[in-house]
């Protein structure tokens, strides 16, 4: 029984990160990007990176901080678009030990 239940979970954790969609930026104007992402809750962003040809950059953008884990907190970045080289959008980033403890716990 046991086996079977995590066979499910493992098989539900593999469906969710395959339902995430992926987008290219340069083929859509900024407010496209803007509201998929709000849309959707969060999406994979894949472009060519400005100052290395040829090398490709990816993150995954969210709508909010509950998309985000434990331990990281939404921040914004910066994409190209179609129509903009800084489309504003917001990423989950994992903050520091040192950060998270002045942030969240107080010192006595």
């Amino acid at each position: 029984m046991k086996t079977i239940l995590l066979a499910a979970c493992l098989t539900l954790v593999a469906a969710q990160a395959q339902a995430i969609s992926r987008y290219d930026p340069m083929r859509m104007r900024c407010g496209k990007v803007q509201s998929t992402i709000a849309r959707q809750g969060a999406v994979i962003l894949r472009y060519q990176s400005t100052r290395v040809p040829g090398l490709p950059l990816y993150d995954r953008y969210v709508q909010s901080q509950q998309f985000c884990t434990m331990g990281e907190v939404r921040t914004r970045a910066y994409v190209p678009s179609a129509d903009t080289k800084s489309c504003p959008v917001y990423i989950c980033k994992r903050l520091d030990n040192e950060r998270f403890r002045h942030r969240f716990i107080r010192r006595h």
